[in-house]
């Protein structure tokens, strides 16, 4: 309402709004509670510990450093806060190799099975689609 306040008078918007003028004033009067100001200093520091891991802890590493510096906090506590505030970790990717380096000059395997993948008998037609192998010396790309 505050936010309005230049464009509409505080009567019409109470009203539209369902609440009486006399709350919004007492509401606007009112001393930040002890939660708000315990949050703002929290997250003061998770902001920090978040800038000094550039960016990449997210609430569990978070706790666990507050934890060392013996604060004792919850992370679902921490996660609300770094949420509200837009922090977000760094997420682990997953995946195996690169396989899409490709020799350009390099031609496609003749295809033996003409695309044909009834075969007469058992063990008469085999098909496979690999890419790498991975050996002990690194990946064996194909």
């Amino acid at each position: 309402m505050s936010a309005n306040q230049a464009h509409f008078p505080i009567a019409v918007m109470a009203r539209v709004l369902g609440v009486s003028r006399a709350g919004y004033y007492a509401w606007t009067g009112r001393p930040v509670s002890a939660r708000v100001q315990a949050d703002e200093a929290l997250l003061r520091r998770i902001r920090t510990i978040h800038l000094g891991s550039r960016q990449t802890y997210g609430s569990p590493r978070v706790q666990a450093e507050l934890r060392d510096q013996g604060e004792a906090h919850s992370r679902k506590r921490i996660a609300r806060l770094m949420r509200q505030a837009g922090l977000v970790g760094a997420c682990h990717r997953r995946g195996g190799p690169v396989t899409t380096r490709r020799d350009q000059e390099a031609r496609p395997a003749p295809d033996l099975v003409d695309r044909s993948f009834a075969a007469d008998e058992p063990n008469r037609l085999w098909v496979a689609d690999i890419t790498y192998i991975p050996t002990r010396a690194g990946f064996l790309y194909l």
